[in-house]
């Protein structure tokens, strides 16, 4: 048999490589009631777009045929009682796309495992069982979706092998259900009728529905937009470490959470209030002249600044500084949420002492009204009151994800207690004059620190000018 020249063999290799790395990546998450059908819809998904492998189909194999719904449900507690439980991660590519999928539970039990899983997700496919309908669980899990700030909705309608692919059955619960979806404010919502079990519309279009003139699932999930909104937000990056492997290095290393950066580029580190330029973007592969969000780099800057973990650098419009945040909250523990206990925030790469003022209300998810509680339960969502013991530099979930988002862990049991979106800074949880002049006053020291500082710092700068004179410069 002939054989290819090395060089041949080598070339086909790295063009393949290059080619698979080219490719764009979607997230992408699944959520529904029990015994919708998402294990199986996944699983099906994954044997006909070829993304499974021959040892995960052999050990699918039920009574001489494949159940698919064990190509995800990996638990033995799953396999037992047929449900899913832990959120499971599978991993697939198609010609157009690279794809990371993660299967989340239906079980109200374990909503927290789905927003576990939805968290990192660009698309949410939600199921409903076309012969149950919508259910409270449904309702649940779709908007727990939309606070996560998913821009992409499928909304897989399964099971129409169950009621005849009756296009009445279809269009009945998309009339139902677009309408909750408009009022939790999902621009993007493609509605899908389909059969997980038997493949209809799955990957390719159903011939069992000739009235439904949409396009299969793999062809929606291979053509949304998976354009980063992150890139065009302001630069932030959270300090995870402070690199100094000798005297002549220093820098600070974290994942750069939305925005662009770039050497020469003018930054704010918080809380310090200093200012300075990005000397180098430095890398394991080497410098680079740009880095973009979701990126792990290390930067160096211009001028020596007390920087730490926890710590943020950002430009553009800066970060809100509160230690009083509103924010809504998805209660995981299975002890209610107890005012009066501590808790710490973990938020970007700081870790910080904080106490649930209030609870404001609680979300009833199946009519969005407001209910007055003074407490929150598993499974529960609500907006809260939270005071932090340090500022918190944040912008609001809707704008950043990265820097919006926190968890609430108990102190007593290091439990996660709740998975949180910042919506604002809490009525007077802003910067005191005396927390604001002292911050001014740091970022007055060494002497010849020049600062642009906004105008609303004219009287604190007044002051300071008086026993700090030469240290500013006011534009």
């Amino acid at each position: 048999m002939a054989t290819l020249p090395l060089e041949a063999e080598r070339f086909d290799v790295e063009e393949f490589l290059a080619r698979e790395q080219a490719k764009d990546l979607l997230r992408f998450t699944t959520a529904g009631s029990v015994d919708d059908g998402k294990s199986t819809l996944i699983g099906r998904l994954l044997h006909d777009a070829r993304g499974a492998y021959e040892d995960q189909l052999k050990q699918a194999i039920r009574g001489g045929e494949i159940d698919f719904s064990l190509l995800t449900d990996g638990l033995r507690a799953e396999r037992e009682q047929g449900i899913t439980i832990d959120v499971a991660y599978r991993y697939f590519a198609t010609p157009k796309r690279k794809f990371i999928l993660a299967d989340t539970p239906g079980h109200e039990q374990y909503t927290r495992n789905m927003a576990t899983g939805a968290s990192t997700a660009q698309l949410a496919i939600i199921l409903l069982d076309a012969a149950r309908g919508i259910t409270t669980q449904s309702l649940r899990h779709a908007y727990i979706t939309s606070l996560l700030g998913i821009p992409h909705f499928v909304i897989a309608v399964n099971k129409m092998d169950l009621v005849d692919y009756d296009q009445e059955v279809f269009h009945r619960i998309r009339a139902e259900f677009a309408p909750f979806l408009t009022r939790l404010g999902v621009d993007d919502a493609y509605f899908l009728p389909l059969s997980a079990l038997k493949g209809d519309n799955v990957v390719d279009r159903s011939k069992n529905m000739p009235w439904f003139d949409g396009h299969s699932l793999l062809t929606q999930l291979e053509s949304v937009d998976t354009s980063p909104v992150t890139v065009h937000a302001p630069f932030r990056m959270a300090v995870q470490r402070v690199v100094r492997p000798d005297m002549n290095f220093r820098g600070y290393a974290g994942q750069i959470a939305s925005g662009v950066v770039r050497p020469g580029d003018e930054v704010l580190a918080q809380p310090s209030g200093r200012r300075s330029r990005v000397e180098r973007i430095v890398t394991w592969e080497g410098d680079l002249e740009v880095a973009h969000a979701p990126l792990s780099v290390t930067l160096t800057l211009r001028d020596e600044i007390d920087i730490s973990r926890g710590d943020m650098i950002s430009s553009g419009p800066e970060p809100v500084s509160a230690k009083a945040l509103e924010a809504t909250m998805v209660w995981f523990d299975n002890d209610p949420l107890d005012p009066s206990r501590h808790y710490l925030i973990k938020h970007t790469s700081q870790i910080v002492p904080a106490r649930v003022e209030a609870v404001e209300y609680r979300v009833d998810v199946n009519t969005l009204h407001a209910e007055s509680v003074h407490t929150l339960s598993m499974n529960e969502v609500g907006v809260v009151r939270i005071a932090t013991a340090r500022p918190v530099f944040f912008d609001p979930y809707r704008e950043n994800r990265g820097t919006g988002a926190f968890v609430l862990i108990d102190r007593q049991t290091n439990a996660t207690a709740a998975a949180g979106m910042i919506v604002a800074a809490a009525e007077g949880g802003n910067e005191s004059a005396a927390e604001r002049l002292a911050r001014l006053v740091r970022a007055a020291v060494p002497p010849g620190a020049h600062l642009n500082l906004p105008a609303e710092d004219e009287t604190a700068i007044a002051m300071l000018r008086k026993a700090l004179q030469g240290f500013f410069r006011h534009d």
